[in-house]
């Protein structure tokens, strides 16, 4: 048996010695309730103990509810028991709990081998624990009142059944549930298509000095290639970059849809109005002085935002760094760059951030299709943008950088709504401590901020990037490759330092799987190299290639029905050499000439290949190689990025990109979406 001393004030029996085990007879048990009765103190109340069967198992967890002030009630679940904080391997997802998120809990556990079958005990009890975990998520739905529950330990016993042997509940203040702030009325269509594909544009405060806003904004907008009409006003009436500016608002041309402000926040009031009277419909401020001013600043943004609503105006910003759309060729920025045209849609509450995606993506070549700071997000959210971005027709994935979140709850589940129709990445700052810290709950103090976001983004499918390169590169794999039916990975390389890396990677992460070379695979392959070759996977072609290899050996292992997705490292090797020939100073000459051609060629239909045999098998294919970054102008990665794919710059780098592809196609899978 075993015997623990109960009471209102007690929470943590364990540490306090509170707890008896292993008691064989009632001269035991009585013996040991004497003892914890000795043992309590006023503070702890009127007391009691709990007699009760003594539970064994090698196995504990933990399990219990937790409300987040961000993001409301969630259920947890980790490995528990005493040191259930130390090891705080724990995942939280919000309620209401669904099967299939309860499943992607137990899946997300760090400590896999403790659910399987583990010294002679059986697997864990999968759908038990089910049941434990979307009982809790009923409850917390149920009980508002309920601030937190720990059900600790919950013993694993030899047959694998989850059993709690040891619960606390603790009780709150029903109305202090995290209650979702009121939404703002998302912009129309129509609004967005005016800030996105305006007929015309006008930059307001243009100037002829190249340093003020009003100036770079002009020559971005003429600089990008933009045909709508471009228009400017300047006190002055000047002439800036061939443009005749007007003084007055009234004075401007028609068509106009987009105003761009480069205004100080006291003038805009009376601009915007007078824009209204114009016909425009969508207002870029890059205006500092408001909500980021103090609690002044806040009240001249409430105002304008009334005004905008009073207006019909689209209010993007204030306080952002501007907006870029391909499609319509339109770079309205106070800085550089302008990407090359693709289907990724940025939206960032950091305009230097926007700034990092779009020199990523003229440096890997996967192009952008809309890109918008959102600076202050006064009147249209980071997800409203994201939202419109998943229905246009431009854009395959969104991108998106947020920090400062106040209502997450409302937050995910416009993200939620997103990655329904398209793939998000999402890349967040900030991380603070906060977060749920119920003193007498190990749930609450295991509910740090940054994992409660993490398991709220898996539940609504986002992807979660750990940096700004790998979000990239994330969103780049999902505009350009497509989702692998399933986890199997072969890697095919020209050498075998990395390819033992790549699978290494592969090994780690958490659902993809290094596919066991099929006997039927290897045989086919063994027709294409001399038998020195790995004869496993990594598919190592040991220097045995000759012209035809890579491509035919590629499209074997893609054609497998076994094989979702390949990883293909060493493109670009030839060409390497053929560099060096060109530069060693024998070059032409010595019949150089003519083998640094041939390198050349083989490296680029190598990089061909892989992109056509992905689009004819339609499975992913990632090309990774160093050089990517090394010498981007080499023609093995140089021809990835001309196939409108990206040429990653490691094996490790390219795997991160394909677990995410992964996860996504599954989440679409466990919803019933793909």
């Amino acid at each position: 048996m075993v015997a623990k001393l109960c009471g209102d004030a007690i929470a943590h029996k364990t540490e306090r010695g509170l707890v008896r085990l292993r008691l064989g007879d009632e001269a035991a048990v009585r013996e040991a309730t004497a003892a914890l009765l000795s043992a309590a103190t006023p503070a702890d109340g009127e007391v009691s103990v709990l007699v009760a069967p003594m539970v064994s198992g090698s196995r504990e967890l933990i399990a219990g509810v937790v409300r987040d002030p961000q993001f409301g009630a969630n259920v947890m679940l980790g490995v528990g028991g005493v040191l259930a904080e130390a090891v705080a391997d724990v995942v939280f997802r919000p309620v209401p709990l669904s099967w299939a998120d309860a499943t992607e809990m137990i899946d997300s556990l760090a400590t896999q081998k403790l659910l399987g079958e583990f010294r002679g005990e059986a697997a864990v009890d999968r759908d038990v624990l089910i049941g434990v975990l979307t009982g809790l998520s009923a409850l917390a739905v149920a009980r508002p009142d309920v601030a937190s529950v720990d059900v600790n330990p919950l013993i694993v016993g030899r047959d694998g059944r989850p059993l709690a042997v040891d619960a606390l509940v603790e009780l709150g203040d029903s109305g202090a549930a995290a209650q979702a702030a009121p939404q703002r009325r998302r912009p129309s269509d129509e609004q967005f298509r005016a800030l996105f594909e305006p007929r015309g544009v006008v930059v307001t405060g243009a100037s002829t000095h190249p340093g003020k806003f009003g100036f770079v904004a002009l020559h971005n907008i003429l600089a990008s290639g933009y045909a709508g009409v471009v228009a400017g006003t300047n006190l002055q009436g000047e002439e800036v970059l061939g443009v005749s500016t007007v003084a007055d608002i009234e004075q401007l041309p028609e068509g106009l849809d987009l105003v761009f402000v480069c205004t100080p926040a006291s003038a805009n009031p009376a601009l915007l109005r007078a824009c209204a009277a114009r016909g425009i419909r969508a207002a870029f401020l890059t205006s500092a002085g408001y909500g980021e001013a103090g609690d002044e600043g806040r009240r001249l943004e409430d105002e304008l935002i009334a005004l905008a609503d009073e207006l019909g105006i689209l209010l993007a910003g204030p306080n952002g760094q501007g907006v870029v759309s391909t499609p319509a060729s339109l770079c309205a920025q106070i800085v550089a760059p302008y990407p090359p045209a693709g289907s990724i849609g940025v939206a960032s509450q950091s305009g230097n951030f926007v700034s990092s995606f779009l020199n990523l993506s003229r440096a890997t070549g996967v192009g952008i299709s809309r890109a918008v700071s959102a600076g202050n997000a006064a009147a249209v959210s980071v997800a409203d943008y994201l939202d419109w971005y998943a229905d246009d027709p431009a854009t395959r994935v969104g991108l998106a950088y947020v920090e400062g979140i106040s209502d997450g709850r409302g937050l995910l589940d416009r993200f939620a709504s997103v990655t329904r129709r398209m793939p998000l990445v999402v890349v967040k700052g900030g991380a603070t401590e906060g977060g749920a810290r119920a003193a007498a709950s190990h749930t609450g103090a295991l509910a740090a901020n940054d994992k409660v976001f993490d398991g709220a983004c898996r539940q609504a499918g986002v992807t979660r990037a750990a940096t700004v390169e790998e979000a990239f590169e994330a969103a780049a794999t999902f505009a350009t490759q497509p989702l692998p039916l399933g986890p199997n990975v072969v890697v095919l390389t020209t050498a075998g330092g990395w390819g033992v890396v790549t699978a290494d990677a592969i090994t780690r992460d958490p659902d993809l799987v290094l596919l066991a070379l099929p006997d039927d695979l290897r045989r086919e392959i063994d027709t294409k190299l001399p038998p020195r070759w790995s004869r496993n996977n990594p598919v190592d072609c040991a220097g045995g290639e000759t012209r035809d290899t890579i491509p035919e050996v590629m499209q074997l292992i893609a054609e497998h029905p076994d094989v979702h997705a390949v990883v293909y490292l060493g493109v670009g090797i030839q060409s390497n050499q053929a560099r060096l020939m060109r530069e060693g100073g024998f070059y032409p000459g010595s019949g150089i000439e003519r083998i640094v051609q041939y390198h050349e060629r083989q490296d680029t239909r190598f990089a061909e290949a892989a992109h056509e045999i992905s689009l004819a098998t339609g499975k992913p294919i990632l090309t990774a190689t160093e050089l990517a970054v090394a010498d981007p102008a080499n023609p093995g990665p140089a021809t990835v990025r001309a196939t409108g794919r990206l040429c990653y710059a490691s094996g490790n780098r390219a795997v991160t990109a394909l677990g995410h592809l992964y996860r996504y196609r599954r989440f679409l899978e466990r919803r019933g979406l793909s």
